[in-house]
Order: C-alpha cells, then structure tokens, then sequence
C-alpha cells in the first residue's frame, strides 16, 4: 500500500475530511482533533495495513505510523487530501464551549508534561543533530589526542567545524527554548527568544557582582550568574513575559502598541526574571541536580546498580503515560550543571529490552504460524533497534502486555551496567544503536554493551513467561 492510499484510507476511517480540526505529526506518529469522535472506525484503522498503533483521548486520536512514514502521510493528508494544519478562530461558540469544557476536564499535572512536550519535541532533531557533532568533534579531539589523527590541517578544520554546528543549537538551547514557550503561552516568539538570550547574556554576571550575589571563587555557587535557574527558568520568565504582555497591551493605545508594548513588556520581564525568577529557579534546579548526584552519580555500586535496574525498568510505563516528556528538563539541566546527560543512557536500556521481548515474540509466533504478528514485528523492528519504541510499544508488546512487562525487567539489567559504569552522553533523543555516536567518547563501548546485556535479558525474560496461546490468539 502506498502512502497516498494509506492517507487516504485514514482520512475515510477518521469520519472524513470534514471532522478533522487539525492534523500534526511528531516523530512516529500522525496526531489529529475530530469533531465526533463516534464517527471514528477504530477497528478499521487499527487492521489498516501500515499502522502499528493506535491511541485515542476524546477528541485526540494519534496514529502510529513509525518514523519517516508519519511526516509522509501527514504532509499528503494536509496538502493533498485537504486536511487542516491548524485551526485557529474558525470554530462556532459550540466548538469553543466544548474545547474549554475539555481542557477543564484535564488534570493539571497532564497540562503540564503536554506544555513540556509542546515546547521540546520540535527540538529533538536540533537536539539530535547538535548531540551528534558534539560527539563526533570530541571523538575527534580524543583520537588527535592520541596521535591517532593529525592535530592540524583537515581534521583541525573537521574538528572545529563539527564543534560550530554542535555549540550552534545547544549553546543557544536557552533561546529557542524561550521562542517555543512564548508559542505555547501565547507571547511574542521574538520576545520570548529574548528572554532565554538574556538567561545567558555574559552582563549578568557584572550585574550579580555590583550586587553581592556572585561567587567569583565558586561562580557556580553563585545565586546569580550566566545561565542560572536554567532552561526552567526560561520557561517560567516567558510565562510571566505573557502576562506582563497581556496586561500592558490592553493598556496601551493602538498607535503606541508596536513601540511601547515589547519595550514595557521586556523591561518588567528582565527585571522580575534575572532578581527573582533565574536565582529561585536555580536553587531549584541545583537542588534537583544535588539529589540526581546521589542516585544516578552515586559512588556506591549497589546504589548505582539498584537505581540504574529500576529506573530503566520503569521508563516503558512513563512513555505509556506520557510522563517521559517531563524528563527533557531534566536531561537541559544536567547538560548544564555536568557537561553531559547521564540519566538518558540508562533510560535508553528501556527501547533495547523491548526489541530482546519482540525478537522473543517473533520466534513464537513463527512456531505457532502468526503471519500478521511477525509482519508486524519485522516491520517495527528496525525502527526499535534505532531507539524509536513506538511502534514496538503499541504494535507488539503492549497488545499482549505481558512482554511489555518483561521487556523493562529485561531493559533493568542494561540499565544497571550503564549506571555502574557511569555512562555520559552528550545530548538525547532517539536511543538504541543510533544514539552510540552522541555518547561521550569514552562511553560509546560500555553503552554499546548495556544494549547488548538489554537485548538478551528482554528475550530470555520474555521467551520464559511468554505462552505460544497467547501469541497463537493476538
């Protein structure tokens, strides 16, 4: 089936072009709003050749395609098949009653981990990108280190050049952050960009001195410096900056709006976020990377090992939920504070441990003669051994659900090694084989052999507990 005629089919299932609001897409995934949910054929699309997953929450239906596929089918769905990007100030009251009564119905928390999403997952390939010409330039500096490469000349250039591209979306991370959050609190983008400018703008620190409140001994004990409170931080100044704006641009007359608006929004902004906001927000923040310290960095070997099992064993019921975007934060702020991000290694294990229960499966249900089950699986595998779940999640293991068990208990034991042996990454994003070249240099093998140790104990696990009944019936 090709691309067109899988939109298509989708398009119908869905109830039409005509009960879609709004489509989107993420990494594997084609996201849509409907109008009538009723007007939805679940089965159908669930059996549609081509999708690996389906998820439904009122009105919000996404669909797992896999990765490459579901940018593709959502671009025909938009531009070919009529359907809308994005529908703002169209809707009749009834929509809007029935838009507001829904968000009043969610719970806060999920509110938040959604704004959290909303403000990173357009990130992630700058994030993957820039992660990965980190890594190759520091394998570069490693390998000229050891005379392997020549110091000068063409890997000098490669060398610097590899480390322009990498410090020209991470050094800037701040900024882009404050751009996406002025987009989901409703604040000038450009004006958000300038807040996450002014969190690392170097007159901070001359600020902070004249003061009192800079450690020049200490500066990262200092209550006020370059980069305080973090990408937190930021975010927490943009949703001020949406205020302020609000309440100014109501106040202000129409001719003057353009000039006295961004001038009285940015000045009242700068000044409750650099003497308020970035010193509470990074108390926070190295308060947070003070109790990650004890458990992830911890010198202790059964802490690390016993931390490292459960918080990769647990990391497949977070994606489930969603939780796992709450954790982006985390990840800005230990690149931050330590140079590098050790909690998404071992979080990484989780992805490995699932393809060890899907290869366990896939010997199954060859045994037992299901042809869809091992289509399925041959069709999601290769993106999970990339490090995009998905797919396995909702096509494979989560279905039959006793190997979505197994395959964190089997993802633990990587998990374990990884933490024991202090892992460091670069950036995050996408995990599995892929995200060996983001790893610090001198990582790369010992994360390579927690996949490994990940992908043998998801499949022993799960070859033991799994029943050819239950793959036989799925």
């Amino acid at each position: 089936m090709t691309n067109l005629e899988l939109a298509k089919l989708l398009v119908d299932f869905m109830g039409g072009k005509d009960n879609v609001t709004k489509a989107a897409n993420c990494m594997t995934r084609l996201r849509v709003e409907v109008k009538d949910e009723s007007l939805v054929k679940e089965a159908d699309i669930k059996k549609t050749e081509g999708v690996l997953g389906y998820i439904a929450d009122g009105k919000s239906i996404q669909i797992v395609l896999g990765p490459g596929k579901a940018k593709k089918v959502t671009d025909i769905c938009i531009e070919e098949l009529g359907l809308p990007r994005v529908q703002e100030g169209t809707a009749d009251w009834k929509d809007n009653k029935e838009a507001i009564k829904s968000m009043q119905k969610q719970n806060p928390f999920k509110n938040v981990l959604k704004m959290l999403a909303n403000i990173f997952i357009p990130l992630i390939p700058a994030i993957i990108a820039a992660g990965l010409f980190n890594g190759l330039a520091s394998l570069i500096t490693t390998l000229q280190g050891q005379e392997i490469l020549s110091k000068e000349g063409f890997w000098q250039v490669v060398q610097l050049l590899f480390s322009l591209i990498g410090g020209g979306f991470l050094g800037y991370f701040a900024i882009y952050t404050g751009i996406n959050s002025a987009k989901q609190f409703g604040a000038t983008e450009a004006l958000g960009g300038m807040i996450g400018a002014v969190s690392i703008g170097a007159n901070i620190v001359q600020i902070s001195t004249i003061f009192g409140l800079y450690d020049a001994e200490v500066p990262l004990n200092s209550i006020l410096t370059t980069g305080k409170g973090g990408i937190i931080g930021v975010i927490v100044g943009v949703w001020i900056l949406s205020k302020v704006e609000k309440f100014i641009r109501k106040r202000i007359p129409d001719v003057l709006d353009l000039v006295i608006t961004p001038f009285l929004s940015l000045l009242v902004t700068a000044i409750l976020f650099v003497f308020i906001i970035m010193p509470i927000t990074g108390f926070a923040s190295d308060g947070l990377v003070a109790v990650l310290s004890l458990i992830i960095n911890s010198s202790n070997p059964v802490i690390s090992v016993i931390s490292g099992y459960i918080l990769s064993a647990l990391f497949l019921p977070m994606v489930l939920l969603g939780l796992h975007h709450g954790l982006i934060p985390i990840y800005a702020i230990q690149l931050e504070a330590m140079g590098g991000v050790s909690l998404f290694p071992v979080l990484a294990m989780a992805g490995a441990g699932q393809v060890g229960a899907a290869l366990a499966i896939y010997t199954v249900a060859k045994r037992v003669d299901n042809k869809h089950l091992q289509k399925v699986i041959t069709g999601a595998l290769p993106a999970g051994f990339l490090g995009v779940g998905e797919p396995l999640i909702y096509g494979v293991t989560l279905p039959l659900f006793k190997p979505f068990i197994t395959a964190g208990l089997g993802a633990g034991f990587g998990g374990a090694y990884v933490m024991l042996t202090h892992v460091l990454a670069n950036a995050w994003g996408p995990s599995g084989l892929v995200a060996i070249a983001i790893m610090k240099p001198d990582s790369m093998l010992n994360y390579f052999i927690g996949l490994v140790i990940s992908y043998i104990a998801g499949f022993i696990i799960t070859k033991f507990v799994i029943k050819d009944s239950e793959v036989k019936n799925v």
